[in-house]
């Protein structure tokens, strides 16, 4: 007596559904093989599907038949899945935001006209490269590269969990940059394996600059780290701990030299000299003054320093803070100033330094602002040098043809410009503020 199979009609009809050309006809024998049958009768469960319409047959030859899908069934299926594969590559073409598809080995398999638009480049530039090819100069908000391992991309495919809201700087082809923000997540195949990252971003640059001009009364304060080379090598063996230096001003002069006061409490005025006198770009380091523990310093300066590069930036250097093994750099910049611009700067001096810490604060600076704007350059560094240089102190740390050397000038000739800035500053602070309260 025949034995009734154990294979289902369902388990059939998979045979036929995972064939590439819809209603494919296939011999009992080749149903039996995919199957892996082994000999066991099949024929009862194709005539069964056959009676249900699920599938058709023929007679082929004298003793065999040929079975394939019933029109309306896997016809209809194809149908279905090539209007929607259409459908989901014009969605994807025309999407607002860019559309990048990575496979498993790193390779980039698409990209959309959006994201074409966005990195300015041709599809085939796009697809030519990996996710972690160099040639992509991505870098946090800070001027950090980011790095491989930090990618939403390997991080993807490291974990198998979607990275969303990932914000980064991107260096175009043209020299330009776009801050972009970006979603990815990972597209699993039938072993729950990844099979692809889909990665869609947008360009968020004007976004960024928006949320920069909202902090324009605010001041950034940044606290930079250098290595060991940093410390003059005088400190290098101090055991005294942390030392202090207050960067007081910075006073630009003609033909592009500047003068830099500085003060600490910290160190001898011998010490002090001679650390400043250490630091490559200082010269002709003069004592000030040292009064109530502190002393105070006047340096002249070659154009680029490195507390040349917070002025540079519209903000300033505030402190040195020295130890026997670094140097950390602390000083502000205004608010919408990135600080990846500073370390740019600073790396020119120190390439390895590293941004330890910022923080954004309200400050606004009224007075300040429309002094300097109501004074010429001359003016205003004619005012500051006298500040800054003891000019106004009792006894005087600077004399009048001191600070008049220090432009080229007479000492009459720098005193008129003192004076017209001493007027100009006195009338915004008792006449024009009085008006504006009025």
């Amino acid at each position: 007596m025949r034995q009734p199979t154990s294979i289902g009609a369902e388990e059939v009809l998979r045979v036929f559904d995972r064939l590439e050309t819809p209603r494919e006809p296939l011999r009992t024998e080749e149903v039996e093989d995919a199957l892996g049958a082994d000999g066991e009768p099949i024929d009862d469960v194709l005539s069964a599907l056959a009676a249900q319409g699920r599938l058709e047959t023929k007679r082929f030859g004298d003793r065999d038949r040929v079975w394939w899908r019933s029109r309306g069934t896997r016809g209809e299926e194809w149908r279905i899945r090539s209007l929607t594969d259409t459908l989901v590559d014009r969605v994807l073409e025309v999407s607002p935001i860019g559309i990048i598809v990575v496979d498993p080995a790193g390779q980039m398999r698409f990209a959309n006209e959006r994201a074409m638009e966005t990195l300015g480049l041709t599809r085939e530039e796009i697809t030519a490269r990996t996710f972690d090819n160099p040639d992509w100069e991505i870098y946090y908000d800070d001027g950090t590269p980011v790095p491989t391992e930090e990618n939403p991309v390997a991080r993807v495919l490291k974990t198998k969990a979607p990275v969303f809201g990932f914000e980064h700087w991107i260096a175009l082809p043209d020299g330009s940059e776009r801050w972009l923000s970006s979603n990815s997540a990972p597209v699993f195949d039938d072993e729950g394996e990844v099979d692809f990252v889909v990665v869609g971003f947008e360009d968020a640059t004007e976004l960024k600059r928006r949320e920069e001009k909202l902090t324009s009364d605010h001041v950034r304060l940044l606290e930079l780290r250098a290595d060991r080379a940093a410390v003059p090598p005088s400190l290098r063996d101090s055991s005294d701990g942390e030392i202090r230096i207050d960067v007081t001003s910075i006073v630009t002069l003609p033909e592009g030299r500047a003068i830099q006061y500085m003060s600490t409490e910290d160190l001898s005025a011998s010490e002090f000299v001679t650390a400043v006198e250490e630091v490559p770009h200082y010269f002709n380091v003069r004592l000030l003054s040292t009064s109530g523990g502190r002393t105070r310093v006047e340096a002249h300066a070659e154009p680029a320093t490195v507390s040349e590069v917070f002025q540079s930036l519209g903000g300033r250097a505030r402190a040195v803070i020295i130890d026997a093994e670094a140097v950390r750099f602390l000083g502000e910049i205004p608010g919408d100033v990135e600080p990846r611009a500073v370390l740019k700067g600073v790396r020119f001096f120190h390439p390895e330094v590293e941004l330890l810490c910022q923080e954004l604060v309200y400050s606004p600076r009224v007075l300040q602002r429309v002094v300097e704007e109501a004074l010429t350059d001359r003016q205003f560094a004619a005012l500051e040098t006298a500040y800054y240089g003891g000019y106004f102190d009792s006894p005087r740390a600077s004399t009048g043809d001191e600070l008049a050397a220090h432009f080229g000038v007479t000492r009459q000739t720098f005193n008129q410009h003192l004076r017209k800035a001493e007027r100009v500053v006195f009338e915004h602070l008792f006449e024009k503020s009085g008006e504006d309260a009025r």
